[in-house]
């Protein structure tokens, strides 16, 4: 194996650097704009250090604190149980597409596939979600009209059981006496950890920024997810700004109208970006594995 070229590998490192610095640089620039004086901003505009610091756009936010900690714990708790079962319905209609004896194996996967091209659309699924499942305007609704699983996933997860676990192991479990679940539970599940992580990571992350859910089928604001509940309390700012801005006087200048929607995008996504740590080795041994295999 011949040794790369230093001049590769350092334009290598320039160029990883630079990609780095494009996508910490705007998340600096929000975090600073929101802790920035509301004059401040609209005198000298955006920069990577607040010139004048105030938390009076987090002092607004935290006015409906109470709210905004309830939105949490509704998100929090779709997220949670959103992502364990999606990934345990992914998981168990993956594993037998992946064996080849299971029955009807090719109409499932033709099904699967057919639903990564074509869906009912927004009227027939509110239809099913809302008049004969009953499911608006309760909790379960942002977890079973949100993502839970789709084709894509399935097909992934198929693909990644197919080129990692051997049919010898599963053969020499299955002579040692071991049913089905017990090989699920003692091979499968072992085996497809990076793939169960990048897999939950994404669908977690679906469900901590999904906000389409919840305004189509949540109309009580006790059940708002954070999303949607920081996009209220948006369009509320943008509604003051717009039609009372002119007759609000003084009151309206000491509103923090843009700093208060920075610091809506950091209270939305900085919890999610704080767990991404924990699933990063998983996530590059996903790409990894799709890299070989692929």
């Amino acid at each position: 194996m011949r040794n790369e070229s230093p001049v590769l590998t350092w334009f290598s490192h320039i160029v990883l650097i630079l990609f780095s610095a494009a996508c910490i640089i705007p998340f600096i620039l929000l975090i600073s704009a929101s802790l920035t004086d509301q004059n401040s901003v609209i005198a000298n505009g955006y920069s990577l250090f607040p010139r004048e610091f105030s938390t009076a756009a987090y002092e607004y936010l935290f006015t409906r604190g109470s709210d905004i900690i309830r939105a949490y714990g509704v998100t929090l708790f779709v997220t949670v149980v959103g992502t364990v079962v999606g990934l345990s319905v992914t998981l168990l209609m993956a594993y037998p597409l992946s064996r080849s004896e299971t029955p009807y194996r090719g109409l499932v996967l033709f099904l699967v596939f057919f639903s990564m091209l074509f869906s009912g659309g927004m009227i027939p699924s509110y239809l099913v979600y809302a008049s004969i499942l009953g499911l608006k305007n309760t909790i379960w609704v942002l977890i079973v009209a949100g993502v839970l699983t789709n084709g894509y996933y399935i097909m992934m997860m198929r693909v990644f059981m197919q080129g990692s676990i051997s049919k010898d192991l599963i053969e020499s479990a299955q002579l040692d006496g071991a049913n089905e679940y017990r090989i699920l539970w003692s091979i499968i599940i072992p085996t497809s950890t990076p793939i169960l992580a990048v897999i939950g990571l994404f669908t977690a992350i679906y469900y901590w920024n999904d906000w389409q859910t919840g305004m189509i089928y949540i109309t009580k604001p006790d059940l708002y997810s954070i999303q949607n509940l920081l996009k209220r309390i948006m369009d509320d700012v943008q509604f003051i700004q717009s039609n009372l801005g002119a007759n609000a006087g003084g009151a309206m200048a000491q509103m923090p109208t843009d700093t208060v929607k920075m610091a809506i995008a950091v209270c939305g996504s900085l919890p999610i970006l704080i767990a991404y740590p924990f699933f990063q080795k998983f996530f590059i041994k996903g790409i990894m594995f799709g890299a070989v295999k692929g």
